[in-house]
C-alpha cells in the first residue's frame, strides 16, 4: 500500500468511528477505600473485572477525593459514576446525591439502610462493605449459657450470668477486655454499651440511664480477668485459654480462629434498653447528580451489591459484606466464622449503629481518652459513678464546643456542636 493508499484508508476508518459514535467510556470509580497499591490492584483485577464495559478504579486520600467532587458539583457537570466512602466521607454530600431507592437493597439490614438515607426519606448512599467488633467465646464455655439464652441474641444481663457460671464452675475469671494501654476499649464504650442503655454516645453521656450502664458493666468486671489491663488483642489469651468470653476488633480476634477454627465461636454484641448497640466502619456507593451516565452508574452500584462482587470485595479489602452471603470453603476460618455473625448482628430487628466520632479532626484522640478516663475512674479506681460522669461530661461538652462537631448516629442531628445533657 503506497502514501496515498494509507492516508485514504485512514481516512476512511476515520469516518467509520465517527459515524459509529462515541465507544462507551469505562465508568469512574472515585473512591476513599481501597488505597493502598495491593487493593487497588486486587479491586481492578478481582473485584471489577466483570462489569461490562470496565471501571476505572481510582483510590484517593480524602482531600483530593472530595477536592473533585466540589469541582463537579460547582460545574454541573462531571465524569464521576459513582463515589465510594466511608459513612463520614459520604455524609456532606447529600444535596449532590441522586437517589437510589430503585435499587434493590433487601438483604441489607434496616438500621444500616436508614444510615444511607443521611436524615432524609431517600436512599442518598447504599451500604457497600464493613468491618466492626464482634464477640467471641470458647466452645468450652457454652455449657454455662443462661438457661434459654440464644448466642446470637444475647442481652447484657445474660453475658453477666454466663461470665459469673463460668468464673462459679472453673473458680477464675474468665470474661476478658481489651483494657490494656493499646485496647480498643474506649470503642466499646463509644459504640456497644453506653448506646445500648442510652440511645447516644455523647448527648446522655452522665443520664441516668448511663449510670445504669456503668453499674453494668461494673458487675461484668467482677466476672473479668485482672489481666485484662494488660490486654491489647483478645485473640492471644482466647488462645492461651486465660479467656473463654472476649470482645475486639475483628481483626485482632482472627488469629484464635484461624489457629484453631474448631475451638471458638464468634457472636453479636449483647443488646440492652435502647437496643442491640454496635459499632460499625462503614463505607458507602453513592451516586453524584452530575454523573455522566446515570444508567451505567446504577448498574455498577448494582453489581457491587451481588453476592459474588461481596466476597470478592472481602478478598480485596478485608471488609465483610454488609449482605448474608455463602462463604467459599477457601476462605479464611475467621472470616467464615465472623461473616454470619456480624450479618446476624447487623441485620438484627434492634440493631443500633452507634457510628465512629466524626467532626472532631486532630482532637478525635482526645475524645476517645474521655471515655477511656472515665472507666479508669469508675471501674479500676472505683470513684463514684454520678459525680465522675458529671465531671468528664464538663471536660466532653468543652471539646463538643472547641471542635464545633454536630451529632452523630445514634445521636440525634445538631444545628451546632453536639450538647451534652
Amino acid at each position: 500500500m503506497n502514501k496515498l493508499e494509507t492516508l485514504k484508508a485512514g481516512a476512511a476508518l476515520a469516518t467509520m468511528t465517527l459515524l459509529a459514535g462515541p465507544a462507551a467510556a469505562e465508568a469512574l470509580f472515585w473512591s476513599t477505600q481501597a488505597k493502598p497499591v495491593e487493593e487497588t490492584q486486587a479491586m481492578r483485577e478481582q473485584v471489577l473485572a466483570g462489569f461490562e464495559g470496565g471501571v476505572d478504579y481510582q483510590g484517593m486520600d480524602e482531600g483530593p477525593w472530595l477536592t473533585r467532587i466540589q469541582a463537579e458539583m460547582q460545574a454541573g457537570s462531571g465524569t464521576i459514576a459513582v463515589l465510594g466512602g466511608l459513612h463520614g466521607d459520604l455524609s456532606g454530600l447529600g444535596e449532590g446525591l441522586m437517589d437510589l431507592s430503585a435499587i434493590d437493597t433487601s438483604v441489607i439490614g434496616d438500621a444500616m439502610l436508614e444510615l444511607g438515607r443521611l436524615g432524609t426519606d431517600q436512599q442518598l448512599y447504599v451500604p457497600w462493605m464493613q468491618a466492626t467488633y464482634l464477640m467471641a467465646a470458647n466452645r468450652e464455655a457454652l455449657q454455662y449459657l443462661p438457661e434459654g439464652a440464644d448466642l446470637n441474641a444475647l442481652t447484657y444481663d445474660q453475658l453477666i450470668a454466663w461470665a459469673a457460671a463460668v468464673h462459679e464452675a472453673t473458680g477464675e475469671r474468665r470474661f476478658g477486655f481489651p483494657a490494656g494501654p493499646q485496647g480498643l476499649r474506649h470503642r466499646f464504650f463509644q459504640g456497644f454499651l453506653l448506646p445500648a442503655y442510652t440511645g447516644s454516645t455523647v448527648t446522655e453521656f452522665r443520664s441516668e440511664a448511663a449510670v445504669e450502664a456503668w453499674g453494668v458493666f461494673a458487675e461484668l468486671w467482677s466476672h473479668t480477668t485482672p489481666a485484662s489491663t494488660n490486654y491489647s488483642f483478645m485473640q492471644e489469651p482466647l488462645l492461651t485459654g486465660d479467656v473463654w468470653i472476649a470482645f475486639d476488633h475483628v481483626a485482632r480476634l482472627a488469629d484464635a480462629f484461624n489457629q484453631r477454627p474448631d475451638d471458638f465461636v464468634a457472636f453479636p454484641a449483647p443488646a440492652g434498653p435502647e437496643g442491640r448497640a454496635y459499632m460499625p466502619v462503614l463505607a458507602g456507593l453513592a451516586v453524584m447528580n452530575t454523573a455522566p451516565d446515570a444508567e451505567q452508574s446504577m448498574a455498577l452500584v448494582n453489581y457491587m451489591l451481588q453476592p459474588e462482587t461481596q466476597i470478592a470485595t472481602l478478598r480485596a479489602t478485608n471488609f465483610f459484606p454488609v449482605m448474608p452471603v455463602d462463604m467459599p470453603d477457601d476462605m479464611p476460618a475467621s472470616v467464615q466464622a465472623f461473616a454470619p455473625a456480624i450479618a446476624t448482628m447487623t441485620g438484627a430487628s434492634d440493631a443500633l449503629p452507634a457510628l465512629l466520632p466524626m467532626g472532631l479532626g486532630e482532637l478525635g484522640g482526645q475524645f476517645s481518652q474521655i471515655y477511656t478516663d472515665t472507666f479508669e475512674q469508675i471501674i479500676l479506681a472505683g470513684r463514684p459513678v454520678e459525680a465522675t460522669l458529671d465531671a468528664q461530661a464538663e471536660v466532653l461538652r468543652a471539646l463538643m464546643v472547641q471542635a464545633n462537631a454536630p451529632c452523630w448516629a445514634p445521636d440525634e442531628p445538631s444545628d451546632g456542636p453536639c450538647p451534652v445533657n
